[in-house]
């Protein structure tokens, strides 16, 4: 049997015909029940437009006021660029890199990614150059785009906060809450082996 005619289970590895699923069913692989295909209608439409959402997001998450702190008569307003450029020199460097890259490069190369390879496909036209090596990095990014693990540790870090000074909350926290939100709808819409396939076909014709 031809490889090509052959998809693996990412959870088991165990090999399954590479059959078409019908819209709105899904395919399992038959050891562990790993979803192996989800179609959807419209999907790709869906997650492109939920990729610009929170590109969009992030940017404002980013520029905007994130925290008000407020004790004993002093006030202190930041970003999340400000967190960032306070600990660019010194013995803090390194991890206020991995902020940087974390929190906001990596999330918004991963969204870029998603809207550059399915925008076009979206649209009924060709991929765009590279479409595949380009989609192939947006999945590798994905365990490394912690947007919005930041956000659930923030929360957790104000119930601690909240003790000892005011705190208030600027519009780049609720912007960070909306991008969780948007991240968890694209994660949940994407079918990776119909977006596979769908560059496969479009490639070729």
């Amino acid at each position: 049997m031809d490889l090509e005619q052959l998809i693996a289970c990412p959870a088991c590895d165990v090999l399954h015909r590479n059959q078409d699923v019908a819209k709105h069913t899904v395919a399992r692989c038959a050891r562990c029940g790993t979803v192996l295909a989800a179609p959807k209608s419209g999907a790709m439409t869906r997650i492109a437009m939920l990729s610009l959402t929170a590109l969009i997001l992030l940017s404002a998450a980013t520029g905007f006021p994130f925290l008000e702190l407020q004790a004993q008569g002093l006030s202190h307003r930041a970003s999340v660029l400000d967190a960032v450029l306070a600990f660019s020199s010194g013995p803090m460097a390194p991890l206020s890199l991995a902020t940087g890259f974390l929190i906001v490069l990596l999330p918004a190369a991963r969204y870029g990614a998603l809207v550059y390879t399915l925008a076009p496909m979206a649209l009924g036209w060709h991929p765009a150059p590279h479409a595949a090596a380009v989609y192939r990095w947006a999945e590798r990014l994905k365990p490394w785009a912690m947007a919005e693990i930041f956000i659930i540790g923030v929360a957790v870090a104000l119930v601690k906060v909240s003790g000892l000074a005011r705190v208030g909350l600027g519009p780049a926290f609720w912007a960070f809450a909306a991008l969780l939100v948007v991240t968890i709808l694209t994660d949940s819409s994407i079918c990776r082996l119909t977006v596979w396939k769908t560059l496969k076909t479009r490639r070729g014709s």
